[in-house]
């Protein structure tokens, strides 16, 4: 019985690393979600001439996302010279939110992309389940880095992950 029960545990504790794993080397999936005047837009549109793009899944009730935005739009002219990224800004906030993103965007001097996903469509389709939720993509458009939370400093990491790509290295398993 407790060897049954250890190869249950063992399995059910196992899934969410296939689960992670699963999403690395996969290009983002074709969903439409919303530019920032209302129309609609496909993300499989989402490119950048074969630089490294980086998703951001984030919400105006989240300050951790705000922080982070803010914090990456300090260095995000140098992070463009150095390795030509383009960071793409997902705002998952509902319908009754919407209205309010242009004028945080405007308000902060954010230089991303921004488009809105009411519905929850695209952050579904790519499993995003907490925010801020970074994904970096390669060359291919494929997803070869992610993660979830910010902490302070924690750009600095992700522009190490961003020059990696951009010079086509490897992300190893778990960064």
């Amino acid at each position: 019985m407790k060897k049954k029960l250890a190869l249950i545990l063992s399995l059910f504790l196992s899934i969410p690393l296939f689960a992670q794993e699963g999403i690395l080397e996969r290009t983002i999936p074709s969903v439409d979600i919303k530019t920032m005047t209302g129309e609609i837009f496909n993300t499989s549109e989402i490119d950048n001439a074969g630089k490294p793009i980086v998703i951001s899944f984030f919400a105006l009730w989240c300050k951790p996302c705000l922080r982070e935005l803010t914090a990456i739009s300090d260095v995000y002219q140098d992070w463009q010279d150095a390795t030509g990224v383009k960071l793409v800004a997902i705002s998952i906030d509902d319908a009754r939110s919407m209205a309010n993103v242009m004028p945080t965007v405007n308000g902060n001097s954010w230089e991303y992309e921004f488009y809105c996903d009411p519905n929850g469509d695209f952050k579904r389709a790519m499993g995003v389940n907490m925010i801020p939720h970074i994904f970096v993509l390669n060359s291919q458009k494929q997803v070869v880095y992610q993660h979830t939370s910010y902490a302070e400093g924690g750009e600095n990491e992700l522009f190490e992950i961003i020059k990696k790509v951009a010079a086509g290295e490897e992300i190893p398993a778990g960064k």
